[in-house]
């Protein structure tokens, strides 16, 4: 019994002591601090703990912070020997007078509840006051994309209040009232600096306030976008420059070859766009995915003019062999023509004429003569020549457009991207 007497009820003695200190009950605190006299200083100073997303399609960011308010309320002052502080949560805020600190531009906030409202109100023994709270903070920022993805990104985070000429925002320790966690990331982003700044705000029908901002730089990681669209948008790009080796003749091979890289572009640039807001102006990456879709689909015209003047080639040779028919002296049944592509046995069909057969000497100048001069070395030997030929025949029989367009494709193309990345880099 002697040991309960001893240790009584320290709550209960400590919720009276509490009351009688601080004397909350003794004044009105719908007022601020020394009303009636000068603007009340508020010093504010701002840990973030997190930087939770960043929104292109929305242009906004989530940032989770402790928000700490410095004032001084001589309302709240109390005696003490040891000069030490009291420590109160968010139940006490709801009696006394607090900043009425909002953010500027906010689209959501909340302060955290879980377990309890995440506040703290410290009070020392000369009236100053402490006070913290944790916020999530949803803000919009305004993103300029026209070099995205090689850009770089300025968001702030602005704090203001609606008292005018009665309360005064301030940093308290300058530049080192912006504290942030080493631990920050994100997946798109490099977090290159955190600063802080304050200037005045103006309002036509209120006037001049205070406004203290909270600046951070944004650096976008590339490795992501070369993966996901330069190095296939590319890669297109030269596929596309494969048709000029094939056969101009081979219709449906490369038909289908410029038809599949365009559409596989097409593919690309409407993914790249379904992801991004849609602003008014070029990109960085825009001008780089449709050069490129230029570059494929002229590929698809540069065939379009190949086949059709090879077309009107043929077309003209026809006619003029139309009007200087050649028979050689060969039976109708035996006439043919020959234009360099013929297989071995039309050759050896031809092979048992002889001069005897030939046009007499008198028609030579009325008469084209076709000399056919057949190897006497075997049948294998024949064959083994013809497939040592074909790739010089695939050469000899690509049309000249494509000669040239093997050397102006890529060498201008390699030149673009030079332009390109030491303009944006």
């Amino acid at each position: 019994s002697h040991i309960y007497k001893r240790n009584h009820d320290m709550t209960k003695t400590r919720k009276g002591k509490t009351e009688q200190l601080l004397r909350v009950d003794d004044h009105d605190f719908t007022m601020r601090p020394a009303f009636g006299g000068p603007a009340i200083p508020v010093g504010v100073d701002v840990q973030v703990e997190s930087l939770d997303s960043i929104s292109e399609v929305d242009m906004d960011f989530t940032m989770t912070l402790y928000l700490r308010h410095y004032w001084k309320d001589e309302r709240l002052s109390f005696p003490s020997i040891t000069n030490k502080s009291m420590t109160f949560d968010g139940r006490l805020v709801k009696k006394i007078w607090v900043p009425d600190v909002f953010f500027v531009h906010s689209k959501r906030s909340f302060i955290h509840d879980t377990t309890t409202d995440n506040i703290m109100l410290r009070v020392f023994p000369d009236g100053h006051v402490l006070y913290s709270m944790r916020i999530t903070v949803t803000a919009m920022c305004n993103m300029d994309f026209s070099h995205f993805p090689l850009d770089s990104q300025t968001c702030s985070l602005e704090l203001e209040s609606c008292m005018l000429f009665l309360m005064m925002l301030y940093w308290k320790n300058g530049n080192e009232s912006l504290k942030t966690d080493e631990k920050i990331s994100l997946s798109q982003f490099l977090i290159q600096k955190f600063h802080t700044t304050s200037r005045l705000a103006f309002y036509s029908s209120t006037g001049w306030y205070n406004r203290l901002y909270i600046n951070f730089t944004l650096r976008r990681h590339i490795f992501f976008f070369l993966l996901q669209t330069y190095f296939p948008a590319t890669l297109m790009v030269m596929l596309s420059w494969v048709s000029f080796w094939i056969d101009h003749r081979a219709v449906p091979a490369r038909v289908s070859l410029g038809i599949t890289t365009v559409l596989t572009m097409s593919t690309i640039i409407t993914g790249v766009n379904a992801s991004m807001p849609r602003v008014s102006y070029i990109k960085a990456v825009d001008i780089y995915l449709w050069v490129s879709f230029v570059f494929v689909f002229l590929s698809v015209l540069e065939y379009a003019a190949v086949n059709y003047l090879t077309t009107v080639q043929e077309r003209k040779e026809r006619k003029l062999q139309n009007s200087f028919p050649c028979t050689c002296g060969i039976p109708h049944s035996k006439t043919m023509m020959l234009d360099g592509n013929y297989s071995e046995s039309d050759a050896n069909s031809l092979a048992g004429y002889t001069r005897n057969q030939m046009v007499p000497e008198e028609e030579k100048q009325e008469k084209v003569v076709v000399h056919l001069a057949m190897s006497n070395e075997p049948h294998s030997s024949r064959k083994r020549g013809l497939k040592g030929h074909v790739g010089l025949r695939i050469i000899q029989n690509s049309h000249a457009i494509d000669k040239y367009s093997r050397l102006i494709f890529p060498g201008t193309y390699i030149f673009f991207n030079l332009i390109y990345w030491s303009v944006f880099s």
